[in-house]
């Protein structure tokens, strides 16, 4: 009996000794798990108080940040780039020449003076609708307040010319050297609002290419146009709708009137802010022209 007291009482000794064994190795290993994590936790607090590498991180994590914003205007861009800028070769210097020799009937829509937040969106609307493009000769003062619509312009396939800068006869024509002065001008706010390097190639003289108070200025002009690459083109047909034309009925007979029977139109009309009749009226002028068998064209099919 002495015996089996004895024996249980071993037992118990080597259990208690078990429960320190076990106790000893879990206390050793939370002083272990804690060490690593006051270590860690010291090398972060190192990084963050290190500028040069925690500058170094800011900024890889900017870079791709701004990846990733700008990965769709780059693919925009791209786009855009893409398309349509223009060279000026022989071939479209004789297309410019020529360019009322065709022999079936053209007729290429053009609108000047703008664009205008009141006028150029209903125009363009209507364009889309019709499935037409027309050629638009920017101001370059007007374009710098409009570049929304320049890009729609430009995105819906119409052709960006150039009609100078600011419109004051006494500033564009002073000289021969500051109309190409104010063509460059314009040429590079259109550059600059399309992000990329389109180039029309087109100018249209303010008032027209030929005679009036500035005419020996404009003919020198046009020499210093020609030598930089540049072609001018004026018009055939008009609504005068800059020119005393007060009702949508008399746009559209002026149309008629300087349409007449010819092959090639190049019709001059405006898309300043005070033209919505202009708009009103191009329905009426765009149905007239169709009837009469007319093709639409722009001048992406002359400059080549």
């Amino acid at each position: 009996m002495l015996y089996g007291m004895k024996e249980v009482d071993i037992k118990q000794k080597i259990n208690k000794k078990k429960v320190i064994i076990i106790l000893v190795i879990a206390i050793l290993v939370v002083i272990i798990f804690a060490k690593l994590g006051v270590s860690t936790a010291k090398k972060i607090k190192k990084i963050d108080n290190n500028p040069i590498q925690n500058s170094e991180i800011n900024k890889e994590n900017k870079i791709e940040q701004n990846i990733i914003n700008t990965k769709p205007k780059t693919k925009h861009i791209a786009q855009i780039n893409s398309t349509r800028v223009q060279n000026y070769t022989d071939l479209g210097r004789e297309n410019i020449i020529n360019i009322y020799n065709a022999q079936e009937k053209q007729a290429y829509i053009t609108f000047d003076d703008g664009p205008s937040k009141s006028v150029t969106p209903l125009i363009l609307d209507y364009l889309k609708q019709e499935n037409i493009q027309a050629t638009f000769f920017v101001l370059g003062n007007r374009a710098e307040k409009n570049p929304e619509l320049i890009k729609r312009e430009y995105e819906e396939g119409h052709f960006i010319a150039n009609h100078g800068y600011s419109h004051v006869y006494g500033q564009i024509y002073s000289n021969p050297q500051a109309v190409l002065e104010e063509y460059n001008k314009t040429r590079d706010i259109i550059k600059n609002i399309l992000g990329n390097n389109y180039e029309g190639h087109l100018f249209r003289f303010p008032g027209g290419s030929k005679g009036g108070k500035y005419g020996a200025i404009k003919e020198e002009a046009k020499v210093l146009l020609d030598q930089n690459d540049i072609a001018y083109i004026d018009w055939n047909a008009l609504s005068e709708d800059s020119a005393g034309a007060k009702t949508k009925e008399a746009l559209i007979e002026n149309i008629k009137k300087t349409v007449g029977n010819k092959n090639v139109v190049i019709i001059l009309m405006h898309d300043s802010a005070d033209k919505i009749l202009t708009y009103e009226s191009l329905p009426d002028i765009i149905n007239y022209l169709k009837e009469q068998g007319y093709t639409f064209k722009n001048f992406y099919d002359v400059i080549k």
